[in-house]
């Protein structure tokens, strides 16, 4: 008897892990996959300020691939997206800064300092591009945030929805790409209507 509810329950385990290695796959595949076209704003999710006040790796590896959107001509406007950090920075603000030393005309960067996750960066970009009159939107993050991210703009209306993901690469990585699949059937479950 023992040894029947044992052999279930390894079953149960490995069937487990290997649905979530093949959504965190997906997800990987997904991610890479970019599909960037001109748009009218380009979202650029928060992450980690230093506490020196610079970005993080992972942050600046965003913004340098926002930058590459506007230099190649897909946009001009953006939306940077954060919040307070732990660190005591507001991501938004120092995302904002980086984004105009690289020569993005400072009237072109609209500041949300409200972005505390990616759904409240979703539902803010809704507010801001009806209130522009822009319609599609290029989103940049990580490979692996790329899917939840495109999911939380699509169940708030926003489309056409474009990608394009930070070249970066860290170790915790393979950690975030699993720890997405939690989050990605979270989101799945949350409200989208507007207030």
């Amino acid at each position: 008897m023992f040894v029947k509810i044992l052999i279930k329950l390894l079953l149960f385990l490995l069937g487990t892990v290997l649905v979530i290695a093949l959504v965190g796959g997906a997800l990987l595949f997904a991610g890479k996959a970019d599909n960037v076209e001109k748009s009218d704003v380009c979202l650029v999710l928060g992450n980690t300020v230093n506490p020196d006040g610079k970005p993080s790796e992972r942050l600046k590896a965003r913004l340098d691939r926002a930058v590459e959107v506007y230099n190649d001509g897909y946009t001009n406007q953006f939306i940077v997206s954060g919040a307070l950090g732990i660190e005591g920075h507001e991501e938004a603000e120092v995302m904002g800064a980086y984004l105009v030393a690289q020569g993005i005309p400072k009237a072109n960067v609209i500041i949300d300092n409200e972005g505390k996750t990616t759904y409240d960066s979703a539902k803010n970009a809704k507010v801001i591009m009806a209130k522009r009159g822009f319609e599609s939107i290029t989103v940049v993050t990580q490979h692996f945030h790329i899917v939840r991210s495109r999911f939380a703009l699509q169940k708030f209306g926003i489309s056409p929805i474009y990608t394009a993901h930070a070249r970066h690469f860290e170790k915790r990585d393979f950690y975030s790409t699993f720890r997405e699949v939690g989050a990605l059937a979270k989101y799945a479950t949350l409200s989208y209507d507007e207030e």
